[in-house]
């Protein structure tokens, strides 16, 4: 069963925040629902430019943004930081099972403030 404390948000922060620093973000971390741990990107150099509100496909975004191979890369960096490595994911959709340490969000922006592109 999926579950991530506030412990455990603090254990992966650091390597988070290092990711965001290495690329020049500013966001937050937070966890919602006891079981997903979400970061927020309000502004950054990453280039971006969704109309407003955007939650990424962690399943898909290489596919998405091969055309921004800066954008691939921090995702990836970052989604292999938020996982950790304790993650695991044992999964089986085709019998309704759902086994994994954590879920993982991350968004652009808000539904009221648009994600900042910041230009170097």
């Amino acid at each position: 069963m999926a579950y991530v404390s506030q412990e455990k948000k603090s254990s992966l922060a650091p390597a988070i925040k290092a990711v965001l620093k290495k690329y020049k973000v500013k966001a937050s971390i937070a966890v919602r629902n006891h079981s997903t741990l979400v970061v927020n990107i309000r502004e950054g150099e990453v280039p971006f430019d969704p109309a407003s509100h955007y939650q990424v496909n962690e399943y898909h975004y290489e596919s998405h943004y091969a055309d921004n191979p800066t954008l691939v890369s921090f995702l990836s960096e970052l989604l292999s930081a938020m996982k950790g490595p304790q993650y695991y994911n044992n999964d089986n959709s085709m019998i309704d099972y759902y086994d994994r340490s954590h879920y993982t969000d991350i968004n652009f922006g808000k539904w009221d403030k648009p994600y900042k592109f910041i230009s170097k």
